[in-house]
């Protein structure tokens, strides 16, 4: 969407895992590609107020907060207060210069600041004007979240700006609009701006949630008590305010007779790319990856190439970064990384499975049995549950992440991590279960 010199883009770096050997018929190579990005994300990252850098430190960013305002932000009233508290703390995180607005979400979408069809530019004066708006939310009405979205996604697209981002807090299920609303919604807001979703209390949907995170390549997450929302706001701002580049896509160029199996995200989280290509010319394909600061993140790729003869290979696939702009063209961030094929009859070699690939392969194993295993208890079948909860602490024990053991010993009684053998608790805090769902996809990196 937007053109970046050099001197404000991060230099991004490409390093690809994989075993190259394949055995005599071998069609199937696995690769994990770490795209790094470094000299970038100075701004605004971990600093208690960002708002002191001086205009022009960083690209042009916007951001718009949207804060569910419904009747149940009442009950308790603290949940309101908390939420009040949080805009106001992640107001304070925003920079000077970076363009804001604060929506006010029921089952209609309100503009809270600074109205008018427009974003206000964040100052010492906008900040305290955003901060008395918000004491004039109160709660009452339904949810929508769609409507929410697409006034989001009109404000923030009301100026040429690079790097757009929300921040959307409900604490119930989206009762007032049908789910294909909401999908509509998130379907004509995806690639323009990306989008944090965070859950308040116990009594809205998880999959929902999740599902506006991973549409708008954003991050999830649970705030049980309302009192953790104002650090919680603060930090996703903060990070917001570090992203120097919008739109990056992973592009993948494959030979003729080779397939694309599969790509994914694996690390911080496990998130599913394959579907979300959009063709790049001859044999290319973009995967969107969304905003980036100073970052590293893991992807599995997966491809089938054509069968060839011992001691023949081939390039599987190229993988480049770009910014696919308006009029179809893209700028090449430099760097890239190769994904080889070579057929052996070493055994030895053909049949050892590279470290990288065996972890994430178990990391996105463990959060699709953690959903499996919760569904199923759901469902009222503990037998099924047990299953696949004991092969969920299974894993996560034996990948070391210790996160994710620690939310499951929540859930379940463990008698016996490395064998997954469990009981599951006959009594389970609700909070407990949803982080434990909310989290599940949250990954450890392989030790390089």
């Amino acid at each position: 969407m937007a053109n970046f010199s050099k001197s404000n883009v991060p230099q991004f770096s490409v390093d690809v895992y994989q075993n190259e050997y394949l055995p005599d018929g071998g069609r199937e190579v696995s690769a994990i590609v770490t795209v790094t990005a470094t000299g970038g994300g100075t701004v605004g990252t971990g600093v208690s107020a960002p708002h002191i850098y001086s205009p022009g430190r960083g690209p042009d960013a916007a951001v718009a907060i949207m804060v569910d305002c419904s009747g149940s932000m009442d009950y308790p009233p603290t949940k309101m207060r908390g939420a009040r508290e949080a805009t106001a703390a992640a107001i304070d995180a925003v920079r000077d210069g970076v363009h804001f607005t604060v929506i006010g979400g029921t089952h209609v979408a309100k503009e809270v600041y600074p109205g008018g069809g427009r974003l206000a530019v964040a100052d010492a004066t906008t900040r305290e004007q955003a901060k008395q708006a918000l004491r004039r939310l109160s709660a009452g009405g339904g949810t929508a979240i769609g409507t929410w979205l697409r006034l989001a996604d009109r404000l923030l697209s009301s100026s040429e700006i690079a790097i757009r981002h929300g921040i959307l807090l409900t604490d119930g299920r989206n009762e007032h609009e049908s789910p294909e609303d909401l999908k509509a919604a998130l379907d004509s807001c995806a690639g323009r701006f990306t989008c944090d979703a965070r859950g308040v209390g116990t009594d809205w949907e998880v999959k929902e949630v999740t599902a506006i995170a991973s549409a708008l390549l954003g991050t999830a997450d649970i705030v049980a008590d309302p009192a953790g929302l104002a650090a919680d706001f603060t930090q996703m701002m903060e990070t917001a305010m570090g992203k120097e580049v919008a739109d990056v896509a992973l592009r993948l160029w494959t030979p003729v007779g080779t397939e694309i199996k599969f790509v994914k995200q694996v690390a911080p989280t496990v998130a599913e790319l394959t579907d979300r290509r959009t063709q790049a010319g001859p044999r290319a394909g973009d995967y969107p990856t969304g905003s980036w600061g100073d970052e590293s993140r893991d992807y599995h790729v997966c491809v089938e190439v054509p069968s060839a003869g011992l001691g023949q290979e081939m390039l599987a696939a190229r993988v480049s970064l770009v910014i696919p702009q308006p009029d179809g063209s893209a700028q090449n961030l430099g760097a890239q990384g190769l994904v080889r094929a070579v057929w052996t009859d070493d055994m030895a070699a053909s049949t050892s499975i590279n470290p990288q690939v065996a972890h994430y392969t178990g990391q996105a194993e463990l959060a699709q049995v953690i959903q499996q295993g919760l569904d199923a208890r759901k469902a009222g079948d503990v037998d099924g549950a047990t299953a696949k909860l004991g092969r969920a602490v299974q894993l996560a024990s034996a990948s070391g992440n210790a996160d994710t053991a620690k939310l499951l010993a929540k859930v379940v009684d463990v008698v016996d991590a490395a064998a997954g053998t469990v009981r599951l608790k006959a009594k389970v805090e609700e909070a407990d279960e949803m982080t434990l769902e909310t989290r599940s996809t949250k990954t450890v990196r392989v030790k390089k």
